[in-house]
């Protein structure tokens, strides 16, 4: 514990007094040319250095002055990965303001809630998809004041401006009072509320969790004592900011890291992104790195066999090595001088292919990681480092490191964080990270803070002898058999999903005799997967029906149950003819189940396995 409080302290000095507004002063000081952040422009970039972007902060601050936003107001914000997102946020910061990302796909209910309850007096969106999704309720929001439109601001109606006029409009006030602009961010406090960041939800309305500088700026300090990423190092940024994760990784981190920041549009250009700017890190929910997994796989499958082999060789090379490495394990000389000559034969080829040969920290959060994923990039000599956090923590409050790390595990917890295990299992953690409480929600608070500040998860899990953490699953989605077994659905799910054809698996059982699934293709491998195996493929619905389809899903199916206690196994399925998304509901924004509404929805699918 000594060690712990000591470390803390050591944080807490380091970032005493600082706020995200000085920061970036600083980082405008200290390289004024260094490139900050670069958006996509036809085969090449546009970019902006840290001068020019903190110049652009400080006009946009100004401008949202001048539309009426006050210190403690907030700004909510709607639009993909671009640098006026992340301008916008900075200058409503700067001008003492709340900034407030909203999920994209949110229905227009949930964002009336959520401009509602945080209390929006100006939004800036990305242009005409994002405004369909608020026009029908913008009646509903009298404290709204002011629309921003990156893009196709609608004439003639005085709540809506462009964002060129908004950004004259800030050139013009800074020029004629500059002082004002700087009273304002100056006037900012280390404790004041950097952001609000809302659960994506997977049940109810989601909640509001404000975040100080402080909690921020030592999740950033810790965040760097495990990961020692170089200064000036190329990042892509492509989660929405209204995910902490990307938020710490791709906003905050490098104002200290002075990181050159490329955005990447659209997801379905990711790979192009990654073997473009061949980032210093990268981080992924699971269902990325599973699916650049299915895609490396499918090229794979398409060398001749000679090669393949030569492949799963060196493979079994790098993941022996990645292994051996773990923490409390020793990597000897044979183990070591095997990996180097694949990594030198083949190894260091692939993983140039997909972008991360300059990479030296990958890691994943947000959902449980396979552990076949895990070991399918270890065999490539890349950790996929498994974190572990809310947004109610900043982020990760454990984490595995390139130097301390167990597959499976979520690692230990980050410098100044104290962990324990509950009697019901539940995973508490306490420390400088925790949110004080969820925004206009204190019937909430005392479930997710107790009087010794502790914050309950919600999580089931277990510490090993060294620290290391485990996840078992969330503690109301654990299924309770009718003979009162206890089972992770997340563990099923995992390994069914081990066959590149299933895109997502939901496995159900609470109350019942035995478990049993429903399964989803994934639409990319799916066309590759055809072709490879000589069927033709129309639709993704038809391809479902196949009888080779069914055949080889029903294997993947026996594989996982043969990993599965008796009690764990799946003993009926059913394929879907279709893909699940946030768009269509079944998964949050982050990518996670949305298990009610899957209940819900295949509500006669699960019955009907169960009818015998």
């Amino acid at each position: 514990m000594g060690d712990v409080l000591a470390e803390r302290t050591s944080i807490e000095e380091t970032i005493a007094g600082r706020t995200v507004c000085v920061q970036l002063k600083e980082a405008a000081e200290s390289d004024p040319g260094a490139p900050a952040y670069s958006d996509p422009a036809g085969d090449g970039w546009t970019t902006l250095t840290y001068a020019e972007a903190r110049q652009r902060v400080l006009e946009i601050a100004a401008g949202f002055a001048a539309l009426g936003v006050e210190p403690g107001d907030a700004v909510a914000l709607m639009m993909i990965n671009r640098s006026e997102h992340v301008l916008a946020d900075l200058g409503a910061v700067h001008a003492g303001a709340v900034s407030c990302s909203i999920y994209s796909t949110f229905a227009p209910d949930q964002i009336a809630y959520v401009s509602g309850d945080v209390g929006a007096k100006v939004a800036v969106l990305g242009g005409p998809a994002e405004l369909a999704r608020w026009e029908p309720i913008l009646g509903e929001l009298p404290g709204l004041e002011k629309i921003v439109m990156l893009d196709g601001a609608p004439a003639g109606d005085d709540r809506f401006i462009g964002w060129d006029d908004l950004t004259a409009l800030g050139r013009e006030r800074l020029a004629a009072d500059p002082a004002a602009v700087d009273a304002r961010w100056q006037a900012v406090k280390p404790d004041d509320v950097l952001t609000v960041l809302y659960t994506s939800g997977t049940t109810g309305n989601p909640k509001g969790v404000p975040l100080t500088h402080t909690n921020v700026l030592y999740e950033v300090e810790a965040t760097e004592r495990l990961t020692s990423l170089p200064t000036h190092g190329t990042q892509i940024s492509y989660l929405t900011y209204a995910h902490i994760a990307e938020r710490v990784l791709s906003l905050y981190l490098p104002l200290f890291k002075m990181s050159h920041i490329h955005f990447c549009t659209d997801l379905a250009n990711l790979g192009a992104s990654l073997a473009q700017v061949k980032p210093v890190m990268f981080f992924g929910v699971p269902r990325v790195w599973e699916k650049i997994m299915a895609r490396l796989q499918a090229m794979m499958a398409t060398q001749p066999e000679e090669q393949q082999e030569k492949v799963r060789a060196a493979m079994a090379a790098g993941l022996a090595y990645i292994e051996a490495g773990q923490y409390g394990q020793t990597v000897t000389p044979e183990i070591r001088e095997a990996y180097e000559q694949a990594d030198a034969a083949l190894l260091s080829i692939i993983r140039s292919l997909i972008g991360l040969e300059n990479a030296s920290w990958l890691a994943t959060a947000a959902a449980p990681m396979p552990i076949e994923v895990q070991r399918f990039f270890a065999g490539l000599g890349l950790k996929i480092l498994d974190v572990y956090g809310m947004t109610e923590t900043t982020g990760a409050f454990t984490g595995n490191t390139n130097d301390a790390y167990k597959l499976g595990t979520v690692g230990r917890g980050q410098p100044g964080v104290e962990i324990r295990i509950a009697e019901d299992g539940e995973i508490l953690s306490r420390s400088p990270l925790n949110t004080r409480g969820y925004l206009n929600r204190p019937d909430a608070d005392a479930e997710l803070l107790d009087d010794d500040g502790w914050l309950h998860t919600g999580d089931v899990g277990s510490l090993d002898d060294d620290g290391f953490l485990k996840l078992v699953d969330r503690k109301k989605e654990l299924i309770i058999t009718a003979g009162g077994e206890n089972i992770s659905p997340a563990n099923i799910e995992n390994y069914l999903k081990e066959h590149p054809l299933v895109g997502q698996a939901l496995a159900f059982g609470d109350g019942r005799p035995y478990p049993v699934a429903i399964l989803t293709l994934d639409g990319e491998v799916a066309p590759g997967w055809a072709q490879a195996n000589g069927i033709g493929f129309t639709t993704l619905a038809e391809f479902a029906e196949h009888p080779d389809v069914l055949k080889a899903v029903g294997a993947a199916v026996e594989a996982a149950n043969e990993k599965l206690a008796r009690v764990q196994q799946v003993k009926r399925w059913r394929l879907l003819p279709v893909e699940w998304t946030a768009e269509t509901e079944e998964l949050t924004p982050s990518l996670k189940l949305k298990r009610r509404v899957i209940h819900a929805k295949y509500a006669e699918v699960i019955a009907g396995m169960y009818e015998d």
